[in-house]
């Protein structure tokens, strides 16, 4: 009975261990400059700064919009290709796409 088993241990431990093929991170693209728009609204009678004007995938506007609400210490989301933030924060707002090389379109100023 032990000789069966230790013969397929040994059967198993003397194949070839195949090695697995290198996990290939994703490319990042790097976002081109565009023509955003920055407003503010009122939804619900609270203010919300509104950045629209993108041509992007989802996931190259999710990046930018958690990169503005760190910048503007609030929350906001994602819906319909443009960015909400809470609050007034256009100045904010112009001024960090600037810095990233977009051109502004200030609404509402």
């Amino acid at each position: 009975m032990q000789e069966d088993w230790k013969s397929k241990l040994g059967a198993l431990l003397d194949t070839p261990i195949q090695e697995e093929a290198p996990i290939q991170e994703p490319v990042k693209a790097e976002m081109e400059r565009q023509l955003l728009r920055v407003e503010m609204e009122k939804r619900n009678g609270k203010p919300a700064t509104i950045v629209s004007g993108f041509t992007w995938d989802d996931v190259q506007i999710k990046e930018l919009a958690k990169e503005l609400k760190v910048t503007c210490s609030t929350g906001g989301s994602v819906r319909g290709g443009e960015i909400l933030i809470q609050g007034d924060m256009r100045q904010k707002v112009a001024v960090f796409l600037e810095q990233k090389g977009h051109k502004v379109k200030r609404i509402n100023f």
